[in-house]
């Protein structure tokens, strides 16, 4: 199964090559390639799948689909302990 993650950027780094960014995964910060996306401005949300940002989405739509991440987490938790 294959998972694509909505992160926002909070720093480009344009004169690197391929273009790179800093993107917060609610606090945590990985270095991503923004090559896919030249367009992308900082404060926006992309869709990162292994390393590469592959489109941008609108913070609503980041917002709801971290909520859903954050409700299958607790629903693998209730399911485990019991």
């Amino acid at each position: 199964m294959c998972l694509a993650v909505p992160g926002k950027v909070i720093e480009i780094h344009a004169n690197d090559e391929p273009v790179m960014g800093t993107v917060d995964f609610g606090g945590i910060r990985k270095n991503i390639s923004l090559e896919l996306v030249p367009e992308v401005k900082v404060g926006e949300y992309v869709i990162v799948h292994v390393g590469f940002a592959i489109s941008i989405v609108d913070e609503q739509d980041a917002m709801e689909t971290l909520k859903l991440f954050e409700q299958m987490g607790e629903k693998l938790e209730d399911e485990s302990s019991g």
